[in-house]
């Protein structure tokens, strides 16, 4: 059982969503629960396929997560999106970004990353689709953009019935602008203008989804998220339709409690 326990939780449609006092223990608890599931799974199958979101507001929860004694030789790792065309050494990248937080640290059995610069991002995607394709997904570990977006399925792009596992977009201004807002670079001129992304019916086709929203600039997205119509002007709202689990702090939830 979890001994992180939140300030306030609901339900929102199908949404658990859980409000901890601070953005440290919301990472503690989520990498909990993650671990928990984990461990679960693998008491009963000999592998487990995961998706892993990298941006700054999952530094809590992997760090945590990195801290349990889990069969990570039994682990496929994947990302869910990737610039388009950025160095492959660029710290910027996505799956740098999570070798540094969690792929470098653990033994995992695969580590399955998206290549920046294929020459042909067609074909990337459909190399990329394959591997996802091979087995359910049992675990995606995501975020949501301050516009809502889920992995980089921005509102002009995204599509909830969508027939692709993998493809390429362009992405949107504010999606753009929050690269810069995270630190990750220091004018929206340097930021890529499209991007690879697994799409939001293969994200949602994982068998347990645990969604980490920390910070005052996602509080928007997250009063968007469990208050707007369900549609893809604000893809986040077809989490309501899903036993997902929704972890906010109080500042992401400012705008809600």
């Amino acid at each position: 059982m979890n001994q992180f326990k939140p300030i306030k939780e609901f339900l929102a449609g199908k949404l658990t969503v859980r409000i901890y006092p601070d953005r440290k223990i919301m990472g503690l608890a989520v990498a909990s629960d993650v671990a928990l599931k984990m461990m679960e799974i693998l008491t009963i199958k000999n592998n487990l396929r995961m998706i892993f979101a990298a941006a700054p507001s999952q530094n809590e929860f992997l760090a945590a997560l990195c801290n349990y004694s889990i069969d990570w030789d039994k682990v496929d790792g994947f990302h869910m999106d990737e610039y388009v065309g950025i160095n492959n050494d660029a710290p910027q990248g996505f799956g740098n970004f999570l070798n540094r937080a969690i792929f470098g640290l653990k033994p995992f059995k695969s580590v399955n990353l998206i290549h920046p610069n294929a020459t042909d991002p067609e074909a990337e995607c459909w190399r990329y689709s394959a591997l996802i394709n091979q087995n359910p997904v049992d675990i995606c570990a995501m975020g949501i953009g301050e516009n809502g977006h889920l992995a980089f399925n921005d509102p002009p792009v995204a599509d909830f019935n969508g027939p692709f596992t993998v493809k390429t977009v362009e992405l949107d201004q504010p999606c753009r602008q929050q690269q810069v807002n995270d630190g990750c670079f220091t004018h929206i001129s340097e930021v890529p203008t499209h991007a690879f992304t697994l799409t939001i019916p293969t994200l949602l086709g994982c068998s347990n989804l645990f969604v980490t929203v920390p910070g005052k600039t996602k509080a928007e997205a997250v009063n968007k998220t469990l208050n707007n119509p369900v549609s893809e002007a604000c893809p986040s709202t077809i989490l309501r339709n899903y036993n997902a689990v929704l972890y906010l702090d109080t500042d992401s939830a400012s705008l809600i409690i």
